[in-house]
């Protein structure tokens, strides 16, 4: 598939889809967020895609906020509309995908892009990213699952505190938050990220998407974690790559999941 505002390239069993608005630092407007929606459903329907990076264009910016000349005239029900559809669109899809999404955040992750940022299962930073949500500046609040999400990575005091400030942190800070799990110069960003990549590649497939579920089944409302973290855990042994990690440990080699 053809995108206007993305670069998606499938190599050894990665694919990493580039957000490329270099002239506008990446903003997300309508068209880019719709790609976004297709490029992770694509790859994530694609048997030769084991896990997901999401990146920014360039040096400057990884999603330096959303395009806010797409929505600055909208009416009440216009902007609940907006972030209703953008997050079961992008942002909630993401979140509940069965393949691994590592964001690498390269530059300005604000609004729009640290709320894609932190969709993403986990997050990798460089030295000059900067992350914020700013949106109180704009007389709005972050529409796109930031309320929620930030809280539950920093805690709710550090949450309040980003947000009524609408200042930003750099990658160290967003580091001793727990915010992001790595920081790594920018012209190694993408290498350090493959290489944890790899390292999720070497399991099972199968149990990654159970972990997934049963870990975000943690932050749903009306879903009992432990209950699900059961379920999944039972739905495993029905697996052949249950059969073959557990046959594997027992006859000392390397497993070779079939992923099914």
């Amino acid at each position: 598939m053809k995108y206007n505002n993305i670069l998606s390239v499938t190599e050894n069993g990665i694919t990493t889809l580039t957000i490329n608005r270099p002239s506008k630092l990446n903003a997300l407007n309508r068209e880019t967020i719709q790609e976004l929606h297709d490029a992770f459903k694509e790859a994530d329907a694609s048997s030769k895609t084991k896990v997901i990076i999401v990146t920014g264009s360039g040096e400057k910016a990884f999603v330096a906020g959303a395009d806010i000349s797409e929505f600055a005239d909208f009416s009440e029900e216009e902007g609940a509309n907006l972030a209703a559809k953008g997050q079961a669109l992008l942002f909630n899809f993401v979140a509940n995908l069965s393949t691994p999404v590592i964001a690498a955040i390269n530059g300005f992750a604000l609004g729009g892009g640290l709320e894609l940022a932190m969709a993403a299962h986990f997050r990798i930073a460089s030295e000059n990213a900067k992350m914020g949500l700013p949106e109180v500046s704009l007389g709005v609040i972050p529409g796109y699952g930031g309320t929620q999400r930030l809280p539950q990575l920093v805690g709710k005091g550090r949450a309040m505190e980003m947000i009524m400030t609408a200042g930003m942190i750099d990658s160290h800070q967003a580091l001793e938050y727990g915010l992001v799990n790595h920081v790594t110069s920018a012209e190694e960003l993408l290498e350090f990220t493959e290489k944890i990549a790899s390292k999720i590649m070497r399991n099972s497939s199968v149990a990654i998407s159970s972990a997934i579920r049963a870990i975000n089944a943690n932050y749903e409302d009306g879903k009992n974690g432990f209950e699900v973290e059961i379920e999944e855990f039972g739905n495993c042994f029905g697996t052949e790559d249950f059969e073959e990690g557990t046959q594997a440990f027992l006859q000392k080699r390397k497993a070779d999941f079939p992923g099914k």
